[in-house]
C-alpha cells in the first residue's frame, strides 16, 4: 500500500515564551496591498535592532543561567572549585552589567539567523543592514576585532571591524507577519568545541552510546569555559545540518521540540530523560565547573534527528559560561529584543567568604624564575593559587613570531626567559580603566611550541585555560615547567580587579595579539600540570569509568 502524505517541519519549535523589552516602532510601517497587510521595514530599524543586541550579549546574560550559577554556590555538594568558579562568574557578570567591560575578552563572531516571514518587506538587503549593524557595535564598544580575512592562503589579516558576521536568513511561512532573529556572539575557543562524528548503527543503544559519550566529554575539558550548557544531537539529513542543530540547541532554541518521534514524519525530538542521564554522567566525570567538583554542565539537550540509513552523524556543541545570545523580533507592534537580566548583584550571595575555602597559596611572581618553580614544586595539582607581580602575554601570532627567532638560530627574549607567560588577547581599554577585559584563551592552540620553548628555557610557567595534550605534560616533566590553569570566562572582573597596569612590550604592529606585559593582583589560577608529569585532566580521565548504563 502506498505510503500517505505527511508533514511536519524538520524542527518543529513550538510558541515562544521568552521575554521581550520594547525598542520602538521607528522604521516599521504598516500597508495593505492586495488584499493583504505587509509590514515594511527600513535597514535603518534592522541596524539598530542588531547594533542593540550585540550590546546586550556582551554584557548581559539570561536570568535562568544566573539563578544556575547561584545554584551552584548553594549546592552543598558542590566542590570549592565549582563554587569558587561559579562565584567568579556572578561576580564577572555583575560587573559586565555596568555596561563597560564585555563579559568576556574574545566578544565573539557575530552570528545572526534571521526567520523572514513573507508579508515582512525590506528595501535593502538584510544582509548589509545587519552587517552595519555588527560594524557599530564592534566599532563603537568597548569590543575586540577578531575576525581575520585571508588575503592569499596563507596570509591573514584583520578586518579591524569584527566583520565578516555569519548571517543567514530563511523565509518564515508560519509567521508570515513577522521576522524573527536569534542573535549570537560565538568565541573562537567556544566554536573550536563543537564536534561533529561519524558513527554507525551499533551506537544506537543506550550501553554502547553512554560509553562512547563519555569519552567524548572527558575530551572535551575545560577549553569552552564551563559550566556549559551542553547540546549533543543524534542523526541528521546531512553533516552540516547536525552541527548547526546541536549549535542552536546549546542556545535553548529548540527547548520547545516534541518529546516524542513521530514515524510517519521523522521530525526531531527531544529526548528529557536521555538528557537527564548524560547530565548525571557529567556529574561524576570529576572535572567539575573548571578544575574537580560536579558542575561540568548546567544542563544538557540531546536532540534525535532523522537519518538515512547508510550514516549516523552525531554532533556535540556547548554554549559556554559566557552564555551570549538573545532572541528578537520585529512585527507591526514595532521592534522588540529578548529581556536579558540587567541586575545580575541580587544572584549574588549576601556574604561570600563563606562559600569558599581558605586553602589557597599566594605566589610573588617578581622573584628570579628559578625561585618561582621551586615554590610551585611543592604544591600538587589542582591546588589553587593566588598569583601577583609581572605577566607577559603572548598568544598565537606572538607565538609565531618567537618560534621565527628560534628557528632562525637567535634566543628567545629575556622577558620570555624571565617571566609566565599568560595566553590571553584584551578586548579595546575603556577610558579610566588599567585594561580591557582581558581573560585568557584556549591554551591547546599553543601546545606545539611548549616543547621547543621549554627547551630553550623560556615559556617555564604557562597560565591560560582548558586542557593540553600530553606533550605539553612531557615537556613540562622534561624541562621542569608548570602549566597553571585560569578560569575561563570571567574577564571583566580579571580587568576590574585583577589588572593593574598594562603595556605593549614587543610586536606592537600586531595590535591585539602583539606581546604585553601586565601587572596583576590576586590573579586566581590552578596547578593543572606539575613538573612532575602530573596532568589533572589526564588523572580524570583515569578516574571515569562509569560502566554499562541500565537499559
Amino acid at each position: 500500500m502506498a505510503p500517505e502524505f505527511n508533514y511536519s517541519d524538520l524542527l518543529p519549535i513550538g510558541p515562544d515564551q521568552s521575554e521581550y523589552r520594547f525598542l520602538g516602532k521607528e522604521g516599521v510601517e504598516v500597508v495593505e496591498a492586495a488584499g493583504r497587510i505587509f509590514i515594511t521595514v527600513s535597514p535603518e530599524a534592522i541596524t539598530k535592532l542588531t547594533e542593540e543586541a550585540i550590546h546586550d550579549i556582551n554584557h548581559y546574560l539570561r536570568p535562568a543561567h544566573l539563578q544556575q550559577l547561584r545554584n551552584i554556590i548553594d549546592d552543598k555538594d558542590a566542590s570549592a572549585n565549582d563554587r569558587f568558579v561559579a562565584l567568579d562568574l556572578l561576580k564577572n557578570a555583575n560587573i559586565s552589567a555596568g555596561g563597560i567591560l564585555p563579559m568576556c575578552q574574545d566578544t565573539g563572531t557575530a552570528l545572526v539567523m534571521g526567520k523572514k516571514g513573507q508579508q515582512v518587506l525590506t528595501t535593502e538587503r538584510d544582509e548589509i543592514s545587519i552587517s552595519r549593524g555588527v560594524f557599530n557595535a564592534y566599532t563603537k564598544l568597548n569590543l575586540r576585532y577578531s575576525q581575520m580575512a585571508p588575503v592569499t592562503v596563507w596570509e591573514e589579516k584583520n578586518t579591524g571591524s569584527n566583520l565578516p558576521a555569519q548571517i543567514e536568513i530563511g523565509a518564515d511561512t508560519l509567521h508570515p507577519d513577522e521576522y524573527q532573529f536569534l542573535f549570537i556572539a560565538k568565541g573562537g575557543g567556544s566554536a573550536n568545541k563543537s564536534f561533529l562524528y561519524q558513527e554507525t548503527k551499533a551506537i544506537l543503544n543506550p550501553a554502547s552510546f553512554m560509553s562512547w559519550l563519555e569519552d567524548k566529554l572527558v575530551s572535551l575539558g575545560t577549553s569552552a569555559c564551563p559550566p556549559y550548557h551542553l547540546a549533543i544531537v543524534i542523526g541528521g539529513t546531512s553533516a552540516e545540518h547536525t552541527v548547526k542543530t546541536a549549535k542552536l540547541a546549546s542556545t535553548k532554541y529548540l527547548d520547545s521540540l516534541p518529546l516524542q518521534g513521530d514515524a510517519k514524519t521523522g521530525h526531531a525530538f527531544r529526548d528529557i530523560e536521555l538528557e537527564a542521564q548524560v547530565l548525571d554522567l557529567t556529574t561524576r566525570i570529576g572535572i567539575g565547573a573548571q578544575f574537580g567538583g560536579k558542575y561540568f554542565c548546567h544542563d544538557v539537550r540531546v536532540v534525535r534527528l532523522p537519518r538515512h540509513g547508510a550514516s549516523l552523524p552525531i554532533a556535540i556543541a556547548v554554549s559556554c559560561s559566557a552564555d551570549r545570545q538573545a532572541l528578537a523580533k520585529i512585527n507591526k507592534e514595532g521592534i522588540f529584543i529578548e529581556k536579558l537580566e540587567r541586575d545580575p548583584a541580587r544572584f549574588l550571595p549576601e556574604t561570600t567568604d563563606q562559600h569558599l575555602d581558605d586553602d589557597v597559596v599566594k605566589i610573588n611572581l617578581d622573584r628570579p624564575m628559578k625561585e618561582v618553580l621551586a615554590e610551585l614544586s611543592k604544591y600538587p595539582v589542582k591546588t589553587r593559587l593566588s598569583l601577583s607581580g609581572t605577566l607577559v602575554v603572548a598568544r598565537d601570532l606572538a607565538h609565531a613570531k618567537l618560534k621565527e627567532l628560534l628557528d632562525s638560530g637567535k634566543p628567545l627574549p629575556d622577558y620570555i626567559l624571565n617571566n609566565a607567560v599568560y595566553y590571553a588577547g584584551p578586548a579595546k581599554t575603556p577610558e579610566g580603566f588599567a585594561s580591557g577585559s582581558f581573560g585568557p584563551t584556549t591554551a591547546g592552540r599553543m601546545d606545539s611550541y611548549v616543547a621547543q620553548f621549554q627547551a630553550a628555557c623560556g615559556s617555564m610557567i604557562m597560565l591560560a585555560k582548558g586542557n593540553r595534550s600530553a606533550a605539553v605534560t612531557n615537556a613540562c616533566k622534561t624541562y621542569g615547567g608548570f602549566y597553571l590553569g585560569s578560569i575561563g570566562g570571567p574577564a571583566a572582573r580579571l580587568a576590574q580587579d585583577c589588572i593593574k597596569k598594562v603595556e605593549v612590550l614587543d610586536y606592537e604592529e600586531l595590535g591585539m595579539e602583539a606581546i604585553w606585559k601586565i601587572e596583576i593582583a590576586d590573579f586566581p589560577a590552578f596547578i593543572v600540570v606539575d613538573d612532575k608529569g602530573n596532568d589533572f585532566f589526564a588523572e580524570r580521565q583515569t578516574l571515569v569509568s562509569i560502566g554499562k548504563r541500565p537499559e
